[in-house]
């Protein structure tokens, strides 16, 4: 249907390989806007990692130093703010996004300068989000940069925008499932619930993830009134 809102541990809960995921939304009771950032890996190197948070932003970071192979595609900040702008992606494009508001342009225009990821035969997409807080109000964007053709001969860029709606949240990931070439996301972000608790919106995702291909979980609520946040922050390698 065209407005079913889904649970999100329903559609992930069998899928063992979704890749990297974010999540945004506004909470049923309508008071916070809801992020939440994913990763998972298949490779002793992408399994190698954990979030930290410095001064309120997240950050890939390696496990074991002396593991890592190549952190090129696996090292970046994951989620940054900019004045009254919160950013959240997959991958260094965060600091695209960051460097072209504080030049005063645009999220679409900062993506314009990207493409997906050059990690043959894969060509992992893209995908970052970005929430402007306006007051008590706020509204959100967000993106997925793929290959057009299996040879990653050209870029397609996908912009997606909205106003919230209380109890909903989009979903979007880099992978439909696991395989070999892995198959990239297709679609529009999938329409999800979000809970007025942090803790139960965290409990569904870190729960549903594969087991064995889940690394971290980062989620933040926003308080739209005061502005305060509240977020849960979870590393398998702990």
């Amino acid at each position: 249907m065209v407005y079913e809102i889904n649970n999100i541990g329903q559609l992930i809960k069998d899928n063992s390989y979704v890749g990297r995921g974010i999540v945004i939304g506004k909470t049923q009771d309508g008071t916070k806007a809801a992020v939440a950032y994913f990763i998972m890996g298949r490779s002793a190197n992408s399994r190698n990692r954990i979030f930290t948070l410095k001064n309120g932003e997240v950050f890939t970071e390696p496990y074991d130093a002396s593991l890592v192979e190549d952190p090129s595609l696996i090292i970046y900040a994951a989620l940054r703010k900019y004045e009254n702008s919160l950013i959240v992606t997959n991958g260094d494009q965060t600091d695209t996004v960051y460097d072209f508001l504080k030049d005063g342009k645009t999220f679409a225009e900062a993506l314009k300068t990207r493409e997906f990821e050059p990690d043959r035969p894969n060509f992992t997409p893209r995908i970052s989000g970005i929430v402007y807080f306006d007051g008590a109000d706020f509204n959100y964007e967000m993106s997925i940069l793929k290959s057009g053709d299996p040879d990653g001969t050209v870029c397609q860029r996908y912009l997606f925008s909205y106003a919230p709606i209380n109890g909903l949240g989009h979903f979007i990931h880099t992978y439909n499932c696991d395989g070999n070439p892995i198959p990239t996301f297709t679609g529009e972000p999938e329409r999800v619930e979000i809970p007025d608790s942090i803790d139960e919106f965290t409990t569904v995702l870190w729960e549903n993830l594969n087991a064995d291909n889940k690394i971290s979980l980062y989620t933040e609520y926003i308080d739209l009134e005061s502005g305060a946040s509240e977020h849960r922050l979870i590393n398998k390698n702990n």
